[in-house]
């Protein structure tokens, strides 16, 4: 499974915003939703909500990946948002996240959903990657470091 599967140019914010956990699920669920004719924004902020109520998605060296499942999408979908300086995430090494990847998959799927999280925590822990999304210039650079990953899979 490829990153761009599920993860289009356009559904990068290469400047998130928002300073809090809270602000930058509703940011991406916003951004989300005005790609995706169907998806709320406000329902889609409240399944991510509701995911980080059960434990943080932050996996730790400045990554979260917050999920969930939403009816609104026909097939999985991803948006990538970087923060440079950093945000609370609850993360468990306890570091600020700067990397947030939000999955969304359809409320029916359970296989693909679960494959693409274990291809991104496999990804992220690769640091050379990680530096290389934070340098990237603007969101197209990012999705070229991603396109680029993707084609050593």
């Amino acid at each position: 499974m490829k990153v761009t599967d599920f993860l289009a140019a356009d559904m990068i914010v290469s400047d998130l915003k928002s300073d809090t956990k809270t602000g930058v699920l509703s940011e991406l669920a916003f951004h989300l939703a005005n790609h995706m004719s169907g998806v709320d924004g406000n329902v889609l902020k409240k399944v991510l909500e509701e995911r980080e109520l059960l434990a943080s998605t932050a996996i730790g060296d400045g990554i979260a990946i917050p999920h969930g499942k939403l009816d609104a999408v026909g097939r999985l979908v991803g948006t990538l948002g970087r923060a440079r300086a950093g945000i609370e995430f609850e993360s468990i090494d306890g570091k600020p996240t700067h990397l947030v990847f939000m999955l969304v998959a359809p409320a029916s799927s359970t296989g693909v959903h679960l494959k693409a999280l274990a291809r991104l925590s496999r990804l992220f822990r690769d640091a050379d990657f990680r530096d290389r999304l934070m340098v990237a210039p603007d969101a197209p650079a990012m999705y070229q470091v991603i396109v680029e990953e993707d084609a050593k899979y």
